[in-house]
């Protein structure tokens, strides 16, 4: 890995920066605080990006999108970050997009992809069921062929903004004779389906994010089934294994540690808190521990066009070092309010009219703090990461 400088990446951060300085609406503009943004934020965000040519940042050119390397994506993304742009539709651009790219029939596409583009097609995802996380070959969700349509019947749960998508793609078993991973089928479905039920379930940070899914004998058109039957485990792998780099989240343990900086010269009263020998050791140390992860997730990013488990191991130890800092810092951030962190802002987006702590410094964090308890668990357990890693050294 050469950790000299790029000046061409720092020439690419310097047009990211021109992009959002000259196109990123005053309105839009610091509404990301580490969540997805609304419904609306996010459409407008996206129609932007595509108006210059940037609708897909992490797809290659042959299929739309900016061809940037995984370097450049990593930069776009912090930046964006940084000045709190809208999130995009990460279902779409990281998950179910590239599946359509590389699985999709022509017909397919050509009715799934542009409204990705143009923001006017939501997704979610459709994996976990009750009794099936972690372990997801041992899914449930029937779909019985007839005629032209499958009858889908099961559940899901953990269903990320189910209430806002306008499709889904999920898993389900085709073929309950043989082993589970070859019964496996990936599918497409409209939300309005008749017999799809979306019930909310509010997590601990006070928002409705999260969803169960009921499939009662939903007929869903043959012509929505990716790849063949049977090959749902293998374009679940594919999904799964492809952003390696993303997994650490980098942008957010940098937005993190700016609020670090920012709360240990702000705070009043007895002093900056970073004038406290313990609290300027633990902000150094969180510091250092982000810079490691930046220079192991750039040289997972050199490694870009390596498929092999070496990389997807470094994937597994990117992602458990990088929630676990995650859920660290966020507590630190509370506790560096004080006794009004424990009070302050517990529901997102909501202001306690009791705090006395009602700066803006304090805003959120309580929130963002409940819901990266998830982090070591959303996108694949730690347990399930270091079991991948120890896999992957005992073939070496």
């Amino acid at each position: 890995m050469d950790f000299r400088r790029n000046p061409n990446l720092d020439a690419f951060r310097q047009e990211v920066r021109a992009f959002l300085r000259d196109h990123l609406p005053a309105e839009l503009a610091g509404r990301n605080s580490g969540v997805r943004s609304e419904r609306a934020e996010l459409v407008a965000w996206q129609r932007i990006l595509n108006a210059h040519g940037w609708g897909a940042p992490h797809w290659p050119e042959e299929h739309g999108g900016t061809g940037w390397s995984l370097q450049q994506r990593l930069v776009f993304d912090e930046e964006c970050v940084a000045v709190g742009a809208p999130t995009q539709d990460g279902f779409a651009q990281k998950l179910v997009g590239p599946v359509l790219n590389r699985f999709a029939t022509p017909e397919q596409k050509a009715e799934h992809l542009p409204p990705i583009f143009t923001g006017t097609r939501l997704w979610c995802q459709g994996f976990s069921e009750p009794g099936s996380g972690s372990d997801l070959a041992s899914l449930r969700t029937q779909a019985v062929r007839t005629g032209d349509h499958y009858v889908v019947n099961g559940q899901k749960i953990w269903t990320s903004y189910a209430h806002q998508a306008d499709w889904i793609f999920l898993l389900v078993r085709t073929d309950p004779s043989v082993k589970k991973q070859a019964g496996i089928s990936f599918l497409l479905a409209d939300m309005r389906t008749p017999g799809i039920t979306v019930r909310p379930i509010v997590s601990i940070d006070g928002r409705h994010h999260l969803n169960e899914t009921f499939f009662d004998d939903v007929r869903v058109p043959v012509r929505n089934l990716i790849g063949a039957e049977g090959e749902g485990w293998k374009i679940t792998k594919f999904l799964l294994n492809n952003e390696h780099a993303s997994s650490a989240d980098l942008p957010t343990l940098l937005r993190m540690l700016n609020r670090l900086k920012q709360l240990a010269t702000q705070r009043a009263g007895r002093g900056a808190l970073v004038e406290r020998h313990v609290f300027a050791l633990r902000l150094a140390r969180y510091e250092a521990e982000v810079r490691a992860i930046a220079v192991m997730v750039q040289r997972v990013a050199a490694m870009e066009a390596d498929n092999s488990p070496a990389t997807h191991a470094m994937g597994s130890i990117l992602k458990v070092r990088g929630t676990e800092l995650q859920q660290k810092m966020s507590e630190f951030l509370v506790e560096s309010l004080g006794d009004s962190g424990a009070v302050a802002n517990t529901v997102a987006g909501q202001r306690s009219a009791t705090c006395p702590d009602q700066t803006g410094d304090g805003h959120g964090l309580a929130a963002e703090m409940f819901f990266r308890r998830a982090a070591t668990i959303y996108g694949g357990s730690s347990e399930i990461q270091r079991g991948i890693v120890a896999k992957t050294m005992f073939q070496f």
